[in-house]
């Protein structure tokens, strides 16, 4: 009896670190997201730029305009490029300006980020938090961009 519960708990501890590491990957919040904010300001070798509270870097792409969501409506973007999804009101923080934080409805009720008017997207293909190796990556007709504290494109 105690090798099966022991067993039991192996396999749920397995699956939730499992879950978690998607998760964080992913952009979504995590499991303990009310101990975090939406969008953090992390500094790197680009300067202070947007993160997710996991450390991603967060993007806008050059082709939404204020408010609106352009890769939505390309196939194949929303996959690549995800969005950073909230429920709820999204927080900002230190550094981050919580006026200019706000959101955007998309089709099946999911929620995006925006900052300054740029929608907040993570990129599907960083495996570790702190990378910038994709701003100014140029696809789906557009390129992507980092984004400061004053809602500024980082280059």
């Amino acid at each position: 009896m105690k090798r099966i519960s022991l067993l039991l708990a192996s396999v749920l501890l397995a699956a939730v670190i499992a879950a978690a590491a998607a998760t964080a990957h992913s952009g979504a919040p995590p499991a303990r997201s009310a101990l975090f904010h939406t969008v953090e300001l992390r500094r790197t070798h680009l300067g202070k730029i947007l993160v997710t509270a996991s450390g991603y870097t967060l993007f806008a792409f050059s082709k939404d305009s204020r408010n609106s969501d352009a890769c939505a409506k390309i196939g194949g973007c929303l996959e690549a490029w995800p969005i950073k999804e909230v429920q709820g009101k999204p927080s900002g923080g230190s550094g981050v300006k919580g006026s200019l934080l706000s959101t955007l409805k998309l089709s099946k009720g999911r929620t995006q980020v925006v900052y300054a008017g740029h929608p907040l997207y993570v990129y599907s293909g960083e495996n570790a938090p702190g990378q910038t190796e994709y701003v100014g990556a140029k696809q789906f007709g557009g390129t992507w961009y980092a984004l400061n504290a004053a809602g500024q494109l980082v280059k």
